[in-house]
């Protein structure tokens, strides 16, 4: 790796890390049940759409870590097997959120997505009319 590289991955680096940070700050300033990891790229996101765009760093980065998610479902499966008598004594309630969550997540995804189609056409029925 040259110079330039190792210096935008350790950019891309440092503004994740600082999304996470500040999301951390902001879970035990406002004392929200949420990972500050969460909030974190909350923030990530914002400064992404004021941007308009994705820094080079960034992406860099990002695309690195993306190359081995997998690998971070690990930990999570262990846990899961860890725990497995806590999951197997609360199977009812664990399923019950699991689909009531799902479903208001399917839900709401098709209310943005309709929401979104709806103003893209009248963004461009506003176009048409101008032109």
């Amino acid at each position: 790796m040259g110079d330039d590289e190792d210096v935008e991955l350790l950019n891309g680096f440092l503004v994740l890390l600082v999304c996470q940070f500040l999301g951390e700050l902001a879970v035990m300033a406002s004392g929200v049940p949420v990972p500050g990891p969460v909030i974190g790229m909350l923030l990530l996101l914002v400064l992404l759409a004021v941007l308009k765009r994705t820094p080079a760093d960034v992406r860099l980065v990002s695309e690195g870590l993306l190359r081995y998610l997998a690998f971070l479902y690990v930990p999570a499966g262990v846990g899961l097997m860890v725990h497995a008598k806590l999951l197997a004594d609360y199977w009812l309630p664990l399923t019950i959120a699991l689909m009531v969550s799902t479903f208001l997540a399917l839900f709401l995804t098709a209310a943005v997505f309709k929401l979104a189609a709806k103003l893209d056409k009248s963004r461009h029925k506003a176009k048409e009319e101008s032109a």
